[in-house]
C-alpha cells in the first residue's frame, strides 16, 4: 500500500514542473482581422472532391486551423453559397497571422 501511494506521489508532482507555453499576439492596424499563431500548418493530404450533390453547390476546399497549439483538419465539403454571386476563399496564413476563410 505503501508502495503504490508513492508511485502515485512521484507521478503527480512530477506534473508540477512541466512547461507552460503561452503566447499572445497583438494586431495593430492593416491586418484585417487575423490573429497570431505560432508556426504554419503542416501541409494538407492529398485527395479529390466527390461528385457535386447537385447544381447550385460550391466546393469548399480542405485546410487546417488552429486550436490552441495545434492544428485541426477540416475535410473538404460541397456548399451551397450564402447569397448570389457569392465565393469561397480559404483560409491562409501570412507572416505568422491566420485569416479564417469566408464568403464574399
Amino acid at each position: 500500500m505503501k508502495t503504490k501511494l508513492l508511485v502515485l506521489m512521484l507521478l503527480v508532482s512530477g506534473t508540477m514542473f512541466a512547461g507552460t507555453h503561452i503566447a499572445i499576439g497583438v494586431g495593430i492596424g492593416g491586418f484585417g482581422g487575423g490573429y497570431y499563431v505560432a508556426a504554419p500548418p503542416p501541409p494538407p493530404p492529398v485527395y479529390y472532391a466527390p461528385p457535386a450533390p447537385g447544381p447550385g453547390f460550391t466546393w469548399v476546399a480542405g485546410y487546417y486551423y488552429p486550436v490552441g497549439a495545434r492544428y485541426v483538419w477540416r475535410a473538404g465539403y460541397w456548399a451551397r453559397p450564402p447569397y448570389a454571386g457569392a465565393r469561397w476563399f480559404g483560409p491562409r496564413y501570412e507572416g505568422r497571422r491566420y485569416f479564417p476563410g469566408r464568403w464574399r
